[in-house]
């Protein structure tokens, strides 16, 4: 018989033993079922199959089978969600890993990690100008497949030590070290060297069911003699940074003067030019009122002149003789007392109007 044969026959041996050893247990209970004690027997048998029958898989886990003894021998694929799952003590085995994020720590100040993260010791990085510095990293990661992280990797917590704290230190140096001294203190550039550690962790253990979803360096720390050297230099850079912003500013603020006196002198331009045009309007006006004003007393002597002449026109025709007698009348009537010649060829008769008309020419000798 073959030795394959004799283990399996020694497998079914085992297992009809424990069968039996199982059923006899409950021969115990059988006076208690005869005295109507029937709910404390099924209450002691569901104990005893919970305590040993039944595995526990908290909420954030997963669950994988390993089959020790049986036909199905070796880790079963299927991933067992939260709750109780039932397992033959000896033959069957329940493997939990946790389902939610896990935080690998490294850093030299464990006092700044999280209670519940995984602590190593900070990275130490050879920058590409050969010099050393201690970096302080947050890897964050979980676990993909965990029938992966089992079958490769192994269970428990071997998916840290045997998983992801091999293989960050040297994914930091493969990055991190391609920059130099003052290049680590450029955060758009160690943020990209990261996401290369990122991609390089997750190309080894994507295939072991790992998947490393951040990177995050923390803190950086030089020896004592070359961060007083960068913190000399940089300070030096600040302040040639600074003069040169100075600089800047004076000549922007030039700039920005000499804007604000052309801005003025072109305000008084535009404002004596409206001046000027104001002036220029005012006059034009006035020049305006005056001409209508000369048209206005041109036409009113004109009127006057004409009126004057149509007047004279009016006293030359016809009635104008009596009019003027009517006033020499008037000039008699104040008189009291007047001595004229009445004989000859100078006299005067008062009452002879015909011969006082002639006498003053109003009327010529003879006519009527």
């Amino acid at each position: 018989m073959e030795t394959k044969d004799i283990f399996d026959l020694e497998v079914l041996r085992q297992k009809k033993a424990r069968f039996a050893q199982f059923f006899g247990r409950f021969a115990i209970f059988r006076p208690l079922l005869g005295k109507g004690k029937l709910i404390l027997a099924i209450l002691l048998g569901l104990l005893f199959v919970s305590e040993y029958f039944l595995v526990y898989v908290q909420p954030n886990e997963f669950g994988i089978k390993v089959v020790r003894i049986g036909m199905q021998k070796g880790v079963h694929k299927e991933i067992y969600p939260p709750g109780y799952q039932f397992v033959i003590p000896g033959f069957q085995e329940m493997i939990t890993l946790p389902r939610d994020i896990q935080v690998l720590e490294l850093t030299n100040s464990p006092g700044t990690a999280s209670n519940e993260a995984r602590t190593e010791r900070a990275a130490h990085i050879q920058t590409s100008d050969g010099f050393y510095v201690s970096v302080d990293v947050s890897i964050v990661y979980k676990i993909a497949d965990p029938y992966l992280v089992v079958t490769t990797i192994g269970p428990g917590r071997l998916f840290e030590d045997n998983g992801i704290i091999p293989k960050t230190e040297p994914a930091l140096k493969a990055t991190l070290g391609e920059l130099t001294t003052e290049e680590f203190f450029n955060s758009p550039l160690r943020v990209n060297k990261t996401e290369q550690a990122k991609k390089m962790l997750n190309a080894e253990l994507l295939a072991k069911g790992i998947k490393v979803e951040q990177v995050l360096v923390r803190y950086f720390k030089y020896s004592d003699e070359i961060q007083r050297n960068i913190e000399q230099k940089k300070l030096k850079d600040q302040l040639v940074f600074k003069n040169q912003a100075e600089g800047r500013a004076a000549k922007e603020e030039a700039i920005l003067k000499k804007i604000v006196q052309e801005g003025k002198a072109t305000i008084t331009v535009e404002m004596e030019g409206g001046s000027a045009y104001v002036t220029k309007r005012n006059a034009e006006r006035d020049r305006y009122v005056r001409t209508k004003n000369a048209e206005a007393d041109l036409l009113v002597k004109l009127a006057e002149a004409e009126r004057v002449r149509l007047k004279n026109e009016a006293l030359q025709g016809m009635g104008s003789e009596r009019m003027v007698g009517l006033k020499m009348a008037e000039v008699y009537k104040g008189l009291d007392i007047v001595i004229l010649p009445s004989d000859g060829a100078a006299g005067i008769n008062p009452l002879d109007l015909n011969k006082t008309l002639q006498l003053f020419e109003v009327r010529q000798g003879g006519s009527k």
